[in-house]
């Protein structure tokens, strides 16, 4: 075959196979169809299991035949997305109304995934069978599958509103739809209000179906908001998980508060996330009435389990539970589908409306369909029972013919041409016969034991019976009150046997307030080690080892557990964190990294500097960069609520050498790393802000850094290179002087 070269703009070609790329997905993948409420690989494997015969009354089959046989005759798109979707019709706390039977291990409510399809079976259940894939050669339209080997349904002839039963989900380019399942019995009701007055209100409509309904049951809070969301398409559901209270039956019984319910939103991996959080609002003192927690659940339903301290507040608990759990959670409602062939963000009333034109359609082709096989039956009924008139005419006439060819002949054009009458007296007779081609082929095909009295009396039965049925069937097609007649006994008989109580309460309920409680301030020590690993002492447990505490951490800093602790890294930030963050721990606990609790990052800071932000607020605090940069800053410049602050501004490739509080002192000594001191007054470093660099205190040599800084206090001896310095002794100079080297 030539190449063929096609010259085109890139952008065009690109916006033209994305476009394509994207309505194939909306279309054909994601988004359900506002008819039959499926997607096409719920249609597949719903049709391809009727197809397989794996009905309600028969064995269950493995699902790797149901995924195999549905992959490769209608679904080319990978076994896992065909299994999912299997899995999900069977669970009957994803769906309002389940479309599967399933056999062996299909997952749980807690996120436990199904079983590989080599193990697990299912097949139909009776409400598919009925309501789902019934009279499906009669009514919908078939197409050719993905190769043009097989034929499937555009649709299913499903008799129910399926995008309210069992609701929908899913992702497409662009756009996504999320619609909430609903109750049956409410659902049939409210389609059968629409069907006797189309014009009806969606507030009329809502007193036959107030709500959605989650198979978790749960409950809804924002029952006023729902006329919105069904009149627009959209909107969110304020859903809670329900609850009881259990109080202890003896004295040493502890109360409890059961969780039985739990909102849609939280199946699956939620609701270990909600334990997990129920832990860390214990752990952190937020729900101190808490005393354990325990998850019941089983096969019967939800049951979490919380043990409450005598005389717990059960309301703040749960108003805590609403506020800093998903026990309350929000559910977004996008009723979007595809409407004719687009995508469209369809109201109740609208969807109502797909249904309602879809049931029309269906009935109009299932009656027409039922009425021609009658007219056809009614055909052959009385030309049969006009044979057994002339039932001897009729003998006559086939003994006389050579063959079929020609008895046909005489019975449909009275041709006797090739007829010999073995009894003269039928010739005339035979002429005036003129029954259709069918009528002839049944007369040729009739048995003897049809001539019987009784039978012939059946055969007259059964015609009465046909055109009773032709009477009827023209009656629904000619007449649309009729028809609609007809829908309504049907989804009445639907509701009948299929529809189940509801399950989710409607409510405008309270909104859900916690009241943080401020801890209880008491006295602690906070340590830290030079590995930056820091934790809480409690006051008795630090004077008790005092000595060890302090020779064993970098950092020992008395506080209350209400305060901040701020350090001050060499980068020139300062890092802030609560002392009620911070764990309390044993002496030889090994702590909880800073990093952890702060912005602080060890990898590429080190800190110079930690104090209680409460109690430093009315000091000085003195800075000195490697760079000789020094200045003095009050420490109320220091007071804000952010974590991360800069400390002070630095000059590129200088870092912070020290901090220090000044408290009192009069003196200064810098330190360079040549061991060049320089003593001189404090009151020569200026007070500036910390946005600014400083001034310089000593004159560095080339490549020299500044080491250390001193407060002179009452006795100032430091050990430098193992002899000791008394700083007091030192001259005293001016800054930004060059300072000496010390004698050792």
């Amino acid at each position: 075959m030539a190449e063929k070269i096609i010259t085109t703009e890139y952008s065009e070609e690109m916006q033209r196979s994305y476009m394509n790329y994207s309505m194939s997905v909306i279309t054909a993948r994601a988004i359900p169809d506002a008819r039959d409420g499926l997607k096409p690989v719920q249609r597949r494997v719903l049709y391809d299991m009727s197809e397989l015969r794996i009905n309600h009354d028969k064995p269950h089959r493995k699902s790797a035949r149901i995924v195999g046989d549905t992959m490769g005759k209608y679904h080319p798109h990978g076994d896992s997305s065909i299994y999912e979707t299997l899995v999900v019709l069977s669970q009957d706390f994803k769906k309002g109304m389940p479309l599967i039977d399933g056999h062996g291990n299909f997952g749980s409510i807690e996120g436990d995934g199904a079983a590989a399809m080599r193990y697990t079976e299912a097949r139909l259940k009776k409400f598919t069978e009925e309501v789902y894939l019934k009279d499906l050669d009669k009514t919908v339209n078939f197409v050719p599958n993905y190769d043009e080997t097989e034929k499937e349904p555009e649709v299913l002839p499903v008799r129910v509103p399926n995008l309210l039963v069992n609701g929908a989900d899913g992702i497409a380019v662009g756009m996504s739809t999320s619609i909430p399942p609903h109750n049956l019995g409410e659902v049939a009701d409210a389609a059968i209000a629409y069907i006797q007055n189309p014009d009806i209100t969606t507030e009329e409509l809502m007193e036959k179906m107030p709500g959605p309904d989650f198979p978790t049951g749960g409950i809804i809070a924002n029952k006023s908001s729902l006329k919105e969301i069904y009149e627009t398409g959209t909107g969110k559901l304020k859903l809670r998980g329900r609850f009881e209270v259990e109080l202890g039956k003896r004295r040493a019984d502890k109360d409890k508060l059961v969780i039985t319910e739990i909102p849609y939103t939280m199946i699956g991996a939620g609701i270990n996330k909600f334990l997990v959080d129920i832990a860390d609002l214990v752990e952190s003192k937020k729900l101190p009435d808490v005393v354990d927690i325990s998850n019941q659940s089983n096969k019967e339903g939800i049951r979490i389990v919380l043990e409450l301290r005598k005389d717990a507040d059960i309301d703040r608990i749960i108003n805590t539970l609403y506020k800093k759990t998903k026990l309350e959670d929000t559910f977004g409602v996008n009723m979007l589908a595809i409407a004719k062939g687009r995508p469209e963000c369809l109201n109740l009333r609208g969807i109502l409306k797909h249904f309602l034109d879809f049931q029309h359609e269906n009935t109009t082709r299932k009656y027409q369909t039922l009425l021609e096989k009658e007219l056809d039956k009614k055909e052959v009924q009385e030309g049969l029972i006009a044979a057994c008139d002339v039932i001897d005419l009729i003998i006559a006439i086939l003994r006389g013919s050579k063959n079929m060819k020609d008895a046909r002949a005489c019975l449909m054009n009275g041709d006797i041409s090739n007829i010999h009458f073995r009894t003269p007296g039928f010739e005339e007779d035979a002429k005036k016969l003129h029954f259709t081609e069918r009528q002839a082929s049944a007369i040729l095909e009739m048995r003897l034991y049809k001539l019987i009295g009784l039978e012939i009396l059946a055969l007259e039965k059964e015609h009465k019976e046909t055109l009773r049925k032709i009477r009827e069937y023209e009656k629904i097609l000619k007449s649309r009150k009729t028809m609609d007649q007809v829908i309504i006994a049907d989804l009445e008989n639907i509701k009948k046997e299929f529809a189940l109580p509801r399950r989710t309460r409607l409510e405008d309920g309270k909104e859900a307030v916690y009241v943080e409680e401020a801890p209880a301030s008491v006295p602690a020590v906070f340590v830290m080690d030079r590995f930056g690993y820091c934790k809480l002492l409690e006051k008795s447990v630090y004077e008790r080892n005092q000595e060890a505490a302090d020779s064993e951490f970098s950092y020992v800093i008395p506080c209350m557990t209400d305060h901040r602790l701020c350090f001050f890294t060499d980068t020139g930030s300062m890092h802030q964190i609560k002392a009620s963050d911070v764990p309390f721990g044993k002496l030889r606990d090994k702590g909880t990294p800073a990093e952890n609790l702060s912005k602080y990052d060890g990898t590429r800071e080190r800190i110079v500097y930690a104090a209680d932000a409460d109690a430093m607020k009315e000091q000085t605090l003195l800075f000195a960069t490697a760079m000789a940069s020094v200045k003095q800053v009050p420490a109320s410049e220091f007071e804000t609520n952010n974590r991360t602050v800069a400390a002070t501004k630095l000059q590129e490739g200088d870092t912070l050498v020290r901090v220090l509080p000044v408290e009192g002192q009069k003196d200064v000594v810098l330190q360079t790393d040549n061991g060049v001191f320089l003593r001189f007054l404090l009151e020569e470093i200026p007070m500036m802000k910390k946005a600014s660099k400083g001034v310089r205190g000593i004159r560095l040599a080339e490549g020299e850094q500044l080491e250390e800084v001193y407060l002179i206090g009452q006795d100032p001896v430091i050990r430098y290179k193992g002899k000791e310095v008394h700083l007091n002794r030192l001259k005293l100079g001016k800054r930004d002087g060059k300072g000496s080297k010390v004698r050792l």
